[in-house]
């Protein structure tokens, strides 16, 4: 067994996942997450209503659905701030891919990196230009 690759024995069929690909999948979306911190918002809104939406229909009278509102909607939103990060990571692993036709696995990675660091910086200008305003 190579060392690049990562085995999952605990599935019925034996599936290797390369180390290299999930190292750099996870740059990558983790580079779009910071700098797409906008969508990241959009999405995040978008399914915590929709989540606050459908939990709405559960309940019969209004008076139990107020009890608990305020509680019930913060565990929505950060269901909603889970399941927004599983569209940069497919991003990211199509980011990674592309990338690695074209420069091959370390220097994707090293992109990657750079990448995570331009998103970073990218934030926090962007949080200070709007703390200021």
């Amino acid at each position: 067994m190579p060392f690049d690759t990562v085995p999952f024995e605990w599935f019925p069929l034996q599936l290797s996942v390369s180390t290299s690909l999930l190292v750099g999948a996870s740059l990558w979306s983790l580079a779009l997450y910071l700098s797409l911190s906008r969508l990241v918002d959009w999405t995040t809104d978008a399914l915590t209503r929709w989540f606050n939406f459908a939990e709405r229909s559960l309940y019969t009278s209004q008076q139990d659905f107020e009890t608990t509102r305020s509680v019930r909607e913060s565990v929505n939103r950060f269901y909603a701030s889970l399941i927004s990060t599983i569209p940069f990571l497919a991003l990211g692993a199509g980011a990674y891919s592309f990338t690695q036709l074209y420069l091959g696995t370390t220097e994707t990675i090293l992109v990657g990196m750079i990448c995570c660091a331009l998103g970073l910086l990218y934030e926090m200008r962007r949080d200070t230009g709007e703390s200021s305003l």
